[in-house]
């Protein structure tokens, strides 16, 4: 697991103007080092390895006294101060599974002119843990709260409202695209294209060549609901499957409204919508095409990977009502992502 907007506050980190206000406040200080403080004990520290914890100065500091708060709560506060003192996306390996972590709420660079997903020392973990002996993994899996692929015409909104925030249209433009992007919490992987482009490249590269896993998975939630989606590159795409699977999975209720969005969000007809946009705030094509081959499915719902070998397989269940009785998960979804197949060592 990793944290998302409401493990502090909704919106959390949206963009420079938003936590410019927050910080004038007289209670958001104490909300955010609480949530930080929060996390690390309740689900950070389960996130490391051992080798890991052993080498973490902030948990040493905390054992070595009778209570660690006042060293919890400084750490969190250069934590808050500077975003590079704190790494809180991780890595795990278990046998030939690679599973990377991705920190998309706090490690954010929020000024306009450098808007990224992930600061530089964060980007570049990121791809060393990807490029680190790659033929030891047949899975890579990239967990990230936020969807990288959306529906298309909320990728070109989202990107649409980026440009126009960072002053591509006008100062007018600007004010406007900020209330636009609060109200409507454009602050996905596409309201930041160059974290988005960055992401698809790095995927190519990791799904390409001799030591090319199996599958690259991308893992994400936030969206209320559940969802598959496949990129494509120009020319040669990488070598491995690579989905995007989206699954916010429990207590779910979606007003009919936002259903509708979403399910047209993917037509035709919405994507000349997103093109337009995107033309006005004058965007370049994005680097990948994807298409939906999975829902949207709405309600409470569970997706499970199963990775065996180089094999991979996919189910989505669904918590449906019975008469008299109570509800029970159904199948909507099983599928093959990888079939079994061992990898081919040249001579």
């Amino acid at each position: 697991m990793i944290f998302d907007d409401h493990d502090v506050i909704d919106d959390w980190n949206t963009s420079a103007a938003w936590l410019t206000d927050m910080r004038a406040t007289d209670w958001w200080q104490e909300r955010l080092l609480s949530g930080l403080m929060s996390y690390w004990v309740h689900q950070h520290l389960g996130n490391l390895s051992l080798e890991e914890l052993a080498a973490d100065p902030v948990y040493e500091g905390v054992r070595e006294v009778p209570d660690g708060t006042d060293v919890l709560r400084a750490f969190a506060a250069r934590a808050d101060e500077d975003a590079t003192t704190a790494r809180w996306s991780y890595r795990r390996d278990f046998g030939r599974v690679r599973i990377l972590m991705v920190d998309s709420r706090a490690a954010r660079v929020l000024a306009e002119d450098s808007r990224a997903m992930l600061d530089p020392g964060e980007e570049a973990w990121l791809r060393e843990q990807v490029r680190d002996t790659p033929e030891a993994y047949d899975h890579l899996l990239i967990g990230t709260s936020l969807p990288w692929l959306l529906p298309h015409l909320v990728h070109d909104a989202e990107g649409w409202n980026a440009a126009l925030c960072r002053g591509e249209r006008g100062e007018r433009w600007a004010r406007a695209g900020e209330k636009v992007r609060r109200a409507a919490d454009l602050e996905h992987w596409s309201a930041f294209p160059e974290s988005f482009a960055g992401l698809a490249e790095l995927i190519a590269e990791a799904g390409s060549g001799r030591d090319a896993p199996a599958t690259v998975c991308v893992l994400s939630g936030d969206v209320h609901h559940a969802y598959i989606a496949e990129p494509s590159w120009p020319g040669r795409g990488p070598d491995a499957r690579v989905v995007q699977l989206v699954c916010s999975p429990v207590h779910n209720s979606v007003p009919l409204s936002i259903r509708m969005g979403f399910r047209i969000g993917w037509t035709a007809v919405a994507r000349t919508l997103g093109r337009c946009l995107a033309r006005h705030g004058r965007l370049p094509r994005p680097p990948v095409t994807w298409r939906k081959t999975g829902g949207p499915w709405f309600g409470n719902q569970l997706m499970t990977l199963t990775l065996r070998g180089r094999s991979a397989r996919l189910r989505l269940e669904q918590a449906k009502a019975r008469e008299g009785a109570g509800p029970r998960l159904t199948t909507l979804q099983d599928s093959e992502l990888a079939p079994q197949r061992t990898r081919s060592t040249p001579l």
